[in-house]
């Protein structure tokens, strides 16, 4: 009777002892996998939420960059193929460059006061959508698929205008519009994308965030792309914008030093950002909007209405 006792108790020792190594061994792995499941499916479902909500957003971004990037095509055919007739008439580059500087900078203008622009908040820019994700003014997953369909966009733009304009988009002289390094290589380029994307959005936090000159945000912009591209594109070819640079890039298979214009420009606009917060370290940013004072809808961490009181 002892015996079985004895052996009974042991049994039930080890019993206990397995059962609480499994309990410390496999539990707590059970537990991380549910947690990692419920983590995954909360990021599911505010993607779903937020492409559900904002998907009309996207759009406009796609559209705003594609317009942008047609409208390069166009103008570079028009002052730069040997056959337009403008370009035989105008032999003087730094005259084109301050033309083709004028016919951007208007479209960026013409975007931003756009119903689309006024709406998505006209980045139509990854760089700008990751600088104002960092300053706290979007969601994530808004700013996720603000880039995407930028990039959808740029590349959009430049086969549209391959449609439209055909071979004169390929020649040698107008390369899709595409964006690559001057004769210095690519980095003074690289220096040179940084200086100009640094003082863009240094200006863009600056103005749109003064209540006085807020609502002619996009006129400041205009202005400085139209100045980069009339001085600074003989050494960058002046991009600003990974998109783009990439759509011009994904359709005529000009990769040069693809490098400087992925990392240069948000570099400059994230460093731009952090130059700012330190200096106006009381002053916050009202939103992620280049022209606020309309009554479309805002999807944006907005403290417009605040600031402008």
């Amino acid at each position: 009777m002892r015996a079985t006792t004895n052996m009974e108790l042991a049994s039930s020792d080890r019993t206990s002892v397995f059962d609480s190594l499994r309990e410390r061994m496999k539990m707590p792995a059970l537990e991380g996998r549910i947690e990692s499941r419920e983590v995954s499916d909360q990021w599911n479902l505010r993607m779903i939420e937020a492409l559900r909500k904002h998907w009309q957003e996207y759009l406009m971004e796609a559209t705003e960059l594609g317009i942008f990037m047609l409208s390069a095509c166009a103008f570079t055919v028009l002052l730069y193929h040997p056959a337009s007739s403008v370009a035989q008439g105008i032999q003087n580059d730094a005259i084109r460059r301050a033309l083709m500087g004028m016919a951007m900078g208007s479209t960026a203008i013409a975007i931003i006061f756009s119903p689309f622009g006024k709406r998505s908040g006209a980045h139509f820019n990854p760089a700008v959508t990751l600088t104002f994700l960092r300053l706290g003014k979007l969601e994530p997953w808004d700013a996720a698929f603000y880039t995407l369909f930028q990039f959808i966009g740029g590349i959009t733009g430049v086969l549209v205008a391959s449609l439209l304009f055909g071979s004169l988009v390929a020649d040698q002289s107008v390369k899709f519009a595409a964006t690559v390094p001057g004769p210095t290589g690519p980095l003074p380029a690289f220096f040179a994308e940084l200086a100009i994307t640094f003082i863009l959005m240094s200006v863009i936090l600056t103005v749109s965030n003064t209540k006085r000159l807020s609502r002619w945000t996009g006129l400041f912009a205009g202005a400085l792309v139209a100045t980069y591209i009339s001085i600074e594109s003989p050494i960058s070819g002046m991009s600003m914008n990974p998109a783009r640079t990439f759509g011009s890039a994904a359709v005529g298979s000009i990769w040069t030093s693809i490098w400087v214009y992925f990392t240069a420009p948000p570099i400059g606009m994230l460093l731009a950002a952090e130059t700012y917060k330190r200096l106006k370290v009381n002053h916050s940013v009202a939103c992620a909007k280049l022209h606020h004072h309309n009554n479309k809808r805002c999807i944006f961490r907005c403290n417009f209405e605040a600031n402008k009181n």
